[in-house]
């Protein structure tokens, strides 16, 4: 299993974005790429090639769903966990998003003290470690 290295956030709200460059880059160590939309994501990602994504359900524009479902027509996802970021967490909703193709769902508001260590474990998870 590789490490976890590169996570790929997507989210509308600056604020949200700030707390988890916070989180990520200096409580995980990890290499993050922010994006405040869909469109940006699109344009982005693909090049940065993460390890996970984190994508929010609903934005402007591009919503989560629609977002994921154009970075898998533009790049091979295989290998790359996606994890919807939502506010909206009853059953049958996460397991919608599963359906899409989403490993797994994190409640916002998230706890940003043990967001890295969530991520770490979903990616031992992910690999089926």
């Amino acid at each position: 299993m590789s490490s976890l290295q590169k996570i790929a956030h997507v989210d509308d709200d600056e604020s949200i974005r700030a707390i988890a460059k916070v989180a990520l880059e200096r409580i995980g160590k990890f290499t993050l790429l922010s994006c405040a939309s869909g469109k940006e994501a699109l344009e982005k990602i693909p090049e940065f090639a993460p390890d996970i994504i984190l994508l929010d359900v609903m934005m402007p524009g591009l919503d989560g769903p629609t977002t994921l479902k154009q970075l898998r027509e533009k790049m091979n996802l295989d290998e790359t966990a996606v994890i919807f970021m939502t506010a909206k967490v009853q059953s049958s909703e996460v397991e919608y998003y599963k359906s899409l193709g989403a490993f797994n769902v994190i409640l916002k508001p998230f706890d940003a003290m043990g967001l890295s260590d969530q991520l770490k474990n979903y990616w031992v998870q992910y690999n089926g470690e």
